[in-house]
């Protein structure tokens, strides 16, 4: 092939590859608002952030209230109820991005998707534009509510800056985006939904905490390398033992590379 030839082709190629892409997000899309677990899913998280941020709000009342001075933890930021809250409410943002996949191989639909766009790469890449995109806006809505939750249970206690609490929201719909497209990159390597919330469970806390003790230096390290550590990093600006942004590039370091292992598995075995 000449190399005008092939400069008139690559154009092509590209659009075509683009119009599959928009097609199979367009199918994901429908896919994922159609069944009922979808929502089921979202209303569990909304009710999780609700009451988990006025439970959360609730303490933070009764320490600056008790009798002990040591328990007074002072003024509290609504946003900072939000961000704590998400330590439970993460795990529905996580089964909505593990469901994305774990459930056609279940129900063996993943047949149909595949021959619908045999290319398994758009179809994992579809399948990410829509979890990330649905989990952040999702997020901002978490956010949102978290906030509102704690408001009015801090009282006097509570503060609500502006530019500070929309980035609290914003931060949260970005952690809980990254997180949605890492529980979806897995479920694409482990094909079971019990098996990835499990895996995800170990990662985002279990091995974090037993790593982080508080004279053993290098484990403490070793633990802000793990994704739910650096999220929080990033969600709380703390700035020890890296910046906010290092812990959001660890995080997407981690979706990276769960979306690579789940394109990789998805071309190396049958459906």
């Amino acid at each position: 092939m000449s190399a005008a030839v092939r400069t008139v082709a690559a154009p092509a190629v590209a659009a075509r590859r683009g119009e599959a892409l928009a097609g199979a997000v367009a199918a994901e899309w429908t896919r994922l608002v159609s069944i009922r677990t979808t929502w089921w899913t979202l209303l569990a998280g909304v009710l999780l952030m609700a009451a988990t941020s006025a439970q959360l709000a609730i303490y933070a009342q009764n320490s600056n209230t008790s009798a002990d001075p040591t328990d007074d933890r002072g003024i509290v930021t609504a946003g900072s109820v939000a961000i704590d809250a998400l330590d439970l409410t993460q795990y529905a943002v996580l089964a909505l991005g593990l469901l994305a996949i774990t459930t056609e191989f279940t129900s063996g639909t993943i047949r149909s998707t595949l021959t619908a766009t045999p290319s398994r790469g758009t179809v994992l890449a579809a399948k990410a534009v829509v979890t990330g995109a649905v989990t952040f806006a999702y997020g901002l809505l978490l956010g949102l509510i978290g906030v509102a939750v704690a408001v009015p249970v801090l009282g006097p206690w509570g503060r609500t800056p502006v530019a500070a609490t929309v980035g609290d929201v914003l931060a949260v719909a970005a952690y809980l985006a990254l997180v949605g497209v890492l529980a979806l990159g897995l479920g694409a390597v482990l094909r079971s939904a019990v098996l990835t919330l499990i895996v995800l469970l170990a990662v985002l806390m279990i091995v974090p905490l037993s790593l982080q003790e508080p004279d053993i230096t290098v484990l403490t390290r070793i633990a802000d390398g793990f994704p739910g550590v650096a999220g929080r990093h990033f969600m709380t600006g703390d700035g020890d033992p890296y910046p906010a942004v290092v812990g959001l590039l660890v995080l997407a370091g981690w979706a990276a590379a769960a979306l690579a292992a789940g394109r990789w598995a998805l071309r190396r075995r049958d459906a």
